[in-house]
């Protein structure tokens, strides 16, 4: 449901959550090179593990020193970078780690603040800057390479996911992770340098995302997808108030695994079409991935008693940036986390008629949409 929730993002890591969760804030958008014109594509995550352990230091617990003590993770990790350019060049992860007592918060809205960088629903300012001896210690998760940000933010279309968030289903543990998407369309307006280069982030051209991710661990599988740029062939026009959002959970029954499933929205022109946010409602998604030489690719069909949507994305091998993360239990996946900004597509919207017939609403374009997710 389109509906803004900012309490969702003001609710921190409690219960078991706190000393076995995970709460992450992320977002996406895109910006211009001021000297080339080139569009690049950047994101920015504020990363909270088992808050409760609050040491007088970062603990990565995959650290050798921090192994051999049987240390839990805990941390504020304000990881940011830029994904690869079209040639596969060009990417970049930074990632920061403070203890969690350095972290500075209010209630609701909730404001946070943590060495140089800041975050709030309307702003994002920050600077991080990591040395090559840093980078060259595997267990930090990071490049080396210097990025400072300063932007303002308007998050105008939002997915809320209802029950599957909810303080019951949280206490109940239902769900690996929890998701609450309070700007799947956001603009971006301000200026990023990634190692002295500078980019003009435009309101009308960052085709921004914004949403948090918390639970006990991030979900496996996984997929996100997301655009908002939307382009109808009906009209030839970009949509504004429009976007898309696909987000995978990991059911789970006294935390006994159930059968993944997918969380859609696409909001067109001010009208939500939803598919499997209730658990009681009569809507699936299905979903088949593959890959080709040089893509990953998804064809996806959701459906419900009232709408039909068909989508077929892409996104190319070269621009997608490997993300490394450390579990709550400290623990390096298999395989990392995929990410990448540059995902095209195209959906279409069909409306249930009576009689078993379909009326096509329209067929929409996606371009510079975003993307993440583990090769399985």
């Amino acid at each position: 449901m389109n509906v803004s929730d900012r309490s969702r993002n003001a609710s921190m890591l409690t219960g078991s959550l706190a000393k076995k969760g995970y709460m992450r804030f992320f977002h996406s958008f895109h910006g211009i090179q001021e000297e080339t014109n080139a569009v690049r594509s950047f994101f920015i995550e504020f990363l909270i593990v088992n808050p409760a352990y609050s040491y007088d230091r970062p603990v990565l617990a995959h650290a050798p020193f921090h192994r051999k003590l049987g240390l839990q993770p805990s941390y504020v990790c304000v990881k940011a970078g830029i994904y690869p350019d079209a040639n596969g060049e060009g990417g970049l992860e930074l990632s920061r780690y403070y203890p969690v007592s350095a972290l500075r918060t209010t209630p609701s809205p909730l404001v946070m603040q943590v060495g140089e960088c800041f975050y709030s629903e309307e702003r994002l300012s920050g600077h991080l800057a990591v040395a090559e001896d840093t980078a060259r210690r595997k267990y930090n998760l990071t490049d080396a390479g210097e990025m400072t940000w300063n932007l303002d933010l308007q998050k105008t279309v939002s997915c809320h996911t209802g029950i599957l968030a909810s303080p019951l289903f949280q206490w109940l543990h239902a769900l690996d992770s929890y998701w609450h998407g309070e700007g799947i369309k956001t603009f971006f307006r301000g200026q990023v340098t990634v190692n002295g280069c500078s980019y003009r982030i435009q309101a009308d051209t960052s085709f921004g995302y914004a949403d948090k991710h918390w639970g006990r661990s991030i979900n496996d599988p996984l997929l996100r997808l997301s655009c908002s740029r939307l382009i109808s062939e009906k009209t030839g026009q970009v949509l504004r108030h429009s976007a898309l959002a696909v987000d995978g959970c990991c059911p789970r029954f006294f935390f006994l695994p159930l059968k993944r499933k997918l969380l859609l929205q696409l909001t067109y022109t001010g009208e939500d079409f939803n598919f499997g946010f209730s658990p009681f409602a009569l809507s699936r998604c299905l979903l088949k991935t593959k890959s080709s030489g040089k893509r990953f690719i998804w064809h996806l069909k959701a459906q419900n008693k009232n709408a039909i949507i068909k989508l077929s994305a892409a996104c190319s091998k070269a621009e997608v940036l490997p993300l490394r993360y450390e579990s709550p239990e400290g623990v390096i996946h298999r395989s990392p986390v995929l990410g990448g900004a540059s995902v095209i597509g195209r959906i279409r919207l069909y409306r249930r008629l009576p009689g078993g017939c379909m009326e096509l609403i329209d067929t929409l374009r996606m371009e510079q949409g975003f993307c993440e997710f583990r090769k399985e």
